[in-house]
């Protein structure tokens, strides 16, 4: 059994795989050929967004949002610290602080009510109101980045209030959530800035590393894109702002172009796997938490992720799953702010009880669009 199985997906698009690819080998512009604009045109179109920028990695487009925003040294970042090193790691490497906020325990998304107070706290330089990392006195709020765990768009409406209540850009952190829906509106297009990911893995995966930023926001795309090219201007000699060399490869476009035809299809069967899940495990295993969807979110699914009673609960099931040739994964086993690469803070093990047990509890399931109902039953029968 695969963990993620895109074999059974290839073998759905190869033809049309292969057609993209020889096109691109045809015509010969590996760098921004037409490819990306198609890609960027249909994405754009898809999420509700006005502009679609393609670019290297999902990391990349985290890092071009920031830069395009002008965080840098003195700013202050808030995210949560239960995700994947790259949402904080970007901020770090512009010189700006991640101000870490705890999460919701049921979503496992950033808690709104916490990042309100994250922001008073910073902003009073009291660490008594919320854990600050060190050196927070000198901080300039700037920017909130919720991060779609798993698939599930965070309370963008909840988060959107404190956001305007006290002038900080809200990046959407969609690595995991293309295709995604909150409240009627698609993943991507639920922030001033959007910034998604096309691994291999996720929703909407290359065959390589890729990403996209989204906004709707004119001057946010043109500086995006100047700072995509090295800081371009008028032409590539001209350099008008420090960049990076962020561009999506052509070849890559081209596969996604093609994964994209049977996307919204992928999202309806994941949903469909996912239901099933819920029926088989509340009998199968009934002390497992499985995932919370809200009323008026639609999840991507990018992982299925429950929750043990603790860590050796989890480790007995791991264990039983992996007896029966089942693959399981820990996202994420330590949090952020318990990381070596972010020590320098002087966040503590206790700051974030939410996100710390999660860790502890998490494991996910196998998902992916075409897992079979019987290889299912065979998860719930391990887990009985």
């Amino acid at each position: 059994m695969q963990f993620i199985d895109l074999k059974a997906q290839q073998a759905r698009i190869r033809d049309a795989v292969e057609a993209n690819l020889r096109g691109v080998l045809d015509h010969g512009r590996y760098i921004m050929g037409p490819e990306i604009k198609e890609l960027e045109k249909r994405l754009a179109a898809y999420t509700g967004a006005a502009h679609a920028i393609g670019c290297s990695s999902g990391t990349d487009a985290l890092l071009l949002a920031l830069m395009a925003l002008d965080v840098g040294p003195g700013d202050a970042v808030f995210t949560t610290p239960f995700t994947f090193v790259a949402t904080a790691e970007v901020v770090s490497l512009l010189g700006a602080t991640p101000v870490f906020v705890d999460i919701d325990r049921t979503t496992y998304n950033i808690d709104p009510g916490a990042l309100e107070k994250a922001v008073l706290a910073v902003q009073a330089s009291d660490d008594k109101r919320h854990p600050l990392p060190e050196a927070a006195g000198m901080l300039t709020p700037r920017a909130v980045m919720p991060v779609d765990l798993f698939g599930l768009p965070a309370d963008y409406d909840a988060v959107a209030e404190v956001a305007e209540k006290h002038g900080l850009a809200v990046i959407e952190d969609a690595a995991q959530s293309f295709g995604a829906e909150y409240k009627g509106r698609k993943a991507c297009s639920l922030g001033d800035v959007a910034c998604t990911s096309f691994f291999p893995a996720k929703p909407l995966g290359g065959y390589g590393d890729g990403g996209m930023v989204f906004t709707g926001d004119d001057e946010l795309e043109e500086t995006i894109r100047s700072i995509l090219v090295h800081g371009q201007g008028r032409d590539k000699y001209e350099n008008v702002r420090i960049g990076m060399n962020g561009r999506l490869d052509t070849l890559q476009a081209a596969v996604l172009l093609a994964k994209f035809t049977i996307f919204p299809e992928e999202i309806e069967l994941r949903q469909a796997v996912a239901a099933r899940y819920a029926e088989k495990l509340t009998a199968a295993a009934p002390d497992l938490i499985l995932p919370n969807v809200p009323e008026g979110y639609v999840s991507a699914w990018a992982q299925y992720s429950v929750l043990a009673r603790d860590g050796a609960h989890r480790t007995e099931l791991q264990q039983k799953l992996r007896d029966a040739d089942i693959p399981t994964a820990v996202y994420y086993p330590k949090p952020l702010h318990l990381q070596t690469a972010f020590s320098r803070l002087g966040y503590e093990e206790g700051m974030f009880r939410a996100s710390e047990n999660c860790s502890q509890r998490i494991f996910s399931l196998p998902m992916h669009p075409y897992l079979e109902e019987a290889d299912q039953d065979r998860i719930a029968e391990a887990l009985t």
